[in-house]
């Protein structure tokens, strides 16, 4: 599975791409606000991080637009992915996007049969948001699930799943049990992945029985 920080805070990718880990960068309008800074220089600073792809998301509504703001953000770096609603004219701008080269990430999905129309137009990613789902009451991993098995079913369809809207660790573990290729998680989650009590516990008794020695494995300080 490949793991995408939600984000646009430049420290935080930064610090995250330094471990190996990081696969890519989504961003979404508000995202880019919290940061206070210029969108575009914003995106410049990501992309020089990370050489995976990095999702910027128009904010137009109608086809048109959603083209002129795509060729604009695709011409920032060549590994941006053009995010587009999961609307009519999103979908026909994702089709003649991906027509031109540019990867593009088909955002705000809630159904199986909207992820069937982005793969369909050719989506690089389709990006449903299970945590949305879930805070009003139905299952974000089913739907994760209900795609996952339209997909297989078709070889032509290479739409990779991107889960977004991660509220938890156990999302992760899920949808990689599911088999979507791509996790998108606010970095918090993603430190929260390393974490459990019994790894913490673990190493303050060894740390503790080691410091009873007086030894030292690289010399005292």
């Amino acid at each position: 599975m490949k793991f995408f920080v939600d984000t646009a805070d430049i420290d935080a990718i930064r610090e995250l791409a330094a471990t190996g880990l990081l696969d890519g960068v989504t961003t979404n309008p508000s995202l880019v606000a919290k940061t206070g800074r210029d969108f575009f220089e914003v995106l410049a600073d990501i992309c020089a991080i990370v050489d995976g792809p990095v999702s910027a998301e128009v904010t137009a509504t109608d086809y048109d637009r959603m083209m002129a703001e795509g060729r604009r953000l695709s011409g920032v770096a060549g590994n941006i992915a053009v995010k587009v609603p999961l609307t009519w004219d999103g979908l026909k701008a994702c089709k003649s996007l991906r027509e031109a080269g540019i990867m593009v990430n088909v955002t705000l999905c809630f159904s199986a049969s909207q992820a069937l129309l982005a793969a369909k137009a050719g989506a690089s990613f389709v990006s449903p948001f299970v945590g949305r789902l879930d805070d009003v009451s139905e299952d974000g991993m089913q739907l994760i699930r209900d795609i996952r098995h339209i997909f297989d079913n078709y070889e032509s369809l290479q739409t990779e799943i991107l889960v977004a809207s991660i509220r938890h660790p156990l999302h992760v573990v899920e949808a990689a049990r599911i088999g979507a290729e791509v996790c998108t998680i606010p970095p918090a989650i993603l430190h929260k992945l390393a974490q459990h009590p019994l790894t913490d516990k673990g190493l303050a008794a060894f740390l503790d029985d080691w410091k009873s020695t007086g030894q030292s494995i690289v010399g005292k300080e």
